[in-house]
C-alpha cells in the first residue's frame, strides 16, 4: 500500500542517478514533490529531469557533484542558497562498498568510502538542519543497510563499519528531534539488484545469492513509505528482518564467523 501525503516537499537526493536513489527519485517525482538530484553523472541526471518534467510536470534541479570531495557538501548548499532553493526533505542515498581482506584492499577507495558514507552524510545532515526555519516540517532519510546490525563484517570491514555509524547516528538524531516537526528514518536494505555489487567487487560472493536479492524499486518504495510515515527504522523484507534480528541476538563471535562464511566467494 503506497503512503501518500498532502504535504509536498523539496527533496534533495544524493546518488540519484542509479539504483535505489534513482528509484526513490522516481517515486518522489510521481508523488508531486520537487527534486534536487545530486550525483557525479550530469548526463544521467538531466535525462531523469526531462523524463520527470514530461511525465509528471516535476520541477527538478540537477547538480553534478562528487561527494567524496571534502568541500562538496558546503559547495552544494552554497549553490542552493545562492539560487534561493531551500530543501525540506533530505535523502542521503549516495554510498558504496568494497570487498576483500583489509590488508589487501586499496586504501584510497576505503578513505573515499568513509568520506562518502559517513562524513558527507553527517555534513549534509548538519547543513540541512541549520537551514531549516523554526517549526518547519522536514524529513531525513539515511540509507543504511542490514550490514549495520552484525558486530563486524569480515571481507567488507570498512563498509560494515560505515553502515553501523549511519544506523547509530540516524537513530540518535531521530530521538533528539522527537519534539520537533522533523523525522529521521534509516532505510536498511539487504542485498539489492543495483550497481553496488559491481562497484564493490562482489561477484561470486554468497552474499548475493539470487534467492535473497531484492529489487531496487521495492526497497525504494519501502523507504519512501517509511520516511513519510515517520518511521525510525525500515528493514524491507522478512529475510532481512530475520537477518538483523539474528545478528543482534546471537553470540558476537558466531555472527562474525557467519558473516565471513556468507561473504566468501564461491569457486
Amino acid at each position: 500500500m503506497t503512503y501518500t501525503t498532502n504535504i509536498k516537499y523539496n527533496v534533495l537526493i544524493t546518488g540519484a542517478s542509479a539504483g535505489i536513489g534513482k528509484e526513490l527519485a522516481d517515486i518522489f517525482a510521481a508523488q508531486g514533490h520537487s527534486l534536487v538530484l545530486v550525483a557525479r553523472s550530469e548526463e544521467k541526471l538531466n535525462s531523469l529531469a526531462v523524463q520527470y518534467a514530461l511525465k509528471y510536470g516535476t520541477q527538478t534541479k540537477v547538480i553534478a557533484f562528487d561527494l567524496t570531495q571534502p568541500d562538496a557538501p558546503d559547495r552544494l548548499f552554497e549553490q542552493l542558497h545562492n539560487e534561493g532553493i531551500q530543501v525540506d526533505a533530505l535523502v542521503n542515498n549516495a554510498g558504496f562498498g568494497n570487498y576483500g581482506y583489509f590488508k589487501e584492499t586499496a586504501l584510497q577507495k576505503e578513505l573515499d568510502m568513509i568520506q562518502l558514507n559517513i562524513v558527507a552524510l553527517t555534513h549534509l545532515c548538519k547543513l540541512f538542519l541549520n537551514q531549516l526555519g523554526a517549526g518547519r516540517s522536514a524529513k531525513i532519510l539515511n540509507v543504511s543497510s542490514t550490514a549495520a546490525f552484525p558486530p563486524a563484517g569480515p571481507l567488507m570491514a570498512v563498509y560494515y563499519a560505515t553502515k553501523a555509524y549511519v544506523q547509530s547516528f540516524s537513530e540518535a538524531l531521530a530521538t533528539e528531534l522527537e519534539q520537533e516537526n522533523i523525522t529521521v528514518t534509516a532505510l536498511c536494505p539487504g542485498p539489492t539488484e543495483t550497481n553496488f555489487q559491481e562497484e564493490a567487487n562482489l561477484h561470486g560472493s554468497g552474499l548475493f545469492s539470487k534467492q535473497f536479492i531484492a529489487d531496487a524499486q521495492s526497497v525504494a518504495k519501502a523507504g519512501y513509505e517509511g520516511m513519510m510515515a515517520g518511521e525510525v527504522v525500515v528493514i524491507p523484507g522478512i529475510q532481512n528482518k530475520l537477518t538483523a534480528l539474528t545478528a543482534q541476538l546471537m553470540p558476537r563471535k558466531f555472527v562474525r564467523n557467519m558473516v565471513k562464511r556468507v561473504q566468501e566467494k564461491r569457486g
